[in-house]
């Protein structure tokens, strides 16, 4: 990628004010906008700027912004250009000496802030911190499925691999700014620009987790992460980006990095209710990493599709739903 030296050196030159700058991109997001700002702004840590991003919104972003009377919240127009220019943009105005990004439908939990800077404070090695993810329906609800992960220290090695991150989703992680400083900024070009950030960072800093579920993902229609096709191509480019700068010795992984990434396409299909992509990406993924077979989450995969295909979307929905409530019930006993 090509950095801006203008870019870099402007963001050397800010004086730190903040804690931590929380940079929200937006795009025709006052749905659920307000909701997301408002988990910001009742966080237990105060020190904080909220950057709020409208990226080329005709949904009156800029009139409910003027209303906002606490002078931590600064709306940034610009033309619609994406996420990660969204983002770029955020991360040269920001004067944290952390950022953390947040999705402009997703809600944070009042401690996240709060538990991933002192995370930091105490480890000057990590330069990202991670959280729990919860997923949640499009009306609020949970759906009882917390993701979770252990992945922490110098985990570039488990990030080649699968040529992905544990990082949960965009936004649970907080990164010091100096990792901007060192590593340059958001890939513009890519599709998946955030991934391809995490394991950046993962060639150069630690990572840790807050483990406790601090951040409520939504799952929505218009989320991006339901367009396959987009994703397959950024995800290719990543994974031969990745692995045209590694040593020949572990080539040997790239197949097993196709296989989990069409496993993953093949899941985000029975989302969209498109079982017959389902089944070509799952056929995919095994064809590029046959050890797949032996794998329980692919066996669930499998018998996914089938019940989709047997017993019809409807049906499935309504096996999901039934899923859903014993899953949340769960979660309840157990907190």
């Amino acid at each position: 990628m090509v950095r801006s030296t203008n870019l870099v050196c402007s963001m050397k030159e800010f004086k730190t004010m903040s804690k931590v700058t929380v940079i929200i991109p937006a795009y025709n997001a006052m749905k659920y906008l307000p909701e997301t700002v408002e988990s910001v702004l009742n966080q237990t840590l105060t020190d904080f700027e909220v950057l709020i991003i409208n990226d080329g919104s005709s949904d009156g972003i800029v009139e409910w912004a003027s209303q906002i009377t606490d002078s931590r919240v600064r709306l940034i127009s610009q033309e619609n250009q994406g996420t990660a220019v969204a983002r770029n943009k955020g991360i040269v105005e920001s004067k944290g000496e952390y950022i953390a990004f947040l999705d402009a439908d997703d809600i944070w939990e009042p401690t996240k802030l709060e538990k991933q800077a002192q995370c930091l404070d105490n480890n000057p090695l990590v330069g990202l911190v991670d959280a729990w993810t919860v997923f949640i329906e499009e009306n609020g609800k949970p759906t009882g499925l917390v993701m979770k992960h252990g992945a922490e220290g110098d985990v570039y090695k488990k990030v080649v691999e699968v040529c992905n991150s544990t990082v949960c989703c965009g936004s649970s992680p907080m990164i010091r700014r100096s990792c901007f400083d060192t590593l340059g900024l958001f890939d513009r070009e890519s599709y998946i620009e955030d991934v391809d950030m995490w394991i950046r960072i993962a060639t150069r800093y630690h990572y840790a987790v807050v483990k406790e579920p601090l951040v409520r993902y939504r799952q929505h229609p218009n989320n991006k992460s339901k367009d396959c096709e987009s994703m397959l191509r950024g995800f290719r480019h990543l994974i031969e980006k990745t692995y045209r700068s590694l040593p020949t010795e572990v080539l040997y992984l790239r197949p097993q990095s196709y296989g989990r990434l069409y496993v993953y396409l093949a899941w985000k299909s029975i989302d969209t209710k498109d079982y017959k992509q389902a089944f070509h990406y799952s056929r995919q993924a095994f064809s590029m990493y046959p050890q797949l077979i032996f794998q329980l989450w692919f066996a669930r995969l499998n018998i996914a599709i089938a019940v989709m295909r047997l017993l019809g979307p409807q049906t499935y929905d309504k096996v999901r739903s039934f899923n859903h409530i014993v899953r949340r019930y769960l979660l309840a006993r157990a907190t």
